[in-house]
């Protein structure tokens, strides 16, 4: 796999985390960062995936909603 190089500004606190945790796991920082965005990112596809599948759910406004929840006793 090719890498880019890239340079992170980090706030000095997650920075100390980082390298804490990179070194009680012998890990580099960039393994660490490289997990942690690949990880965001497939987040954000499931989220995508999830929006598409209930594409076609019909849309109910939320005092409808509300108001049957109370008609029913829910509320």
């Amino acid at each position: 796999m090719s890498t880019k190089r890239a340079t992170v500004y980090f706030d000095e606190n997650l920075h100390r985390a980082i390298r804490l945790k990179a070194a009680e796991t012998d890990r580099s920082i960039s393994d660490l960062v490289n997990e942690a965005v690949r990880q965001s990112l497939a987040e954000d596809a499931e989220d995508l995936a999830a929006f598409d599948d209930r594409a076609s759910e019909p849309d109910l406004p939320f005092e409808g909603v509300v108001k049957e929840l109370r008609e029913r006793g829910k509320l």
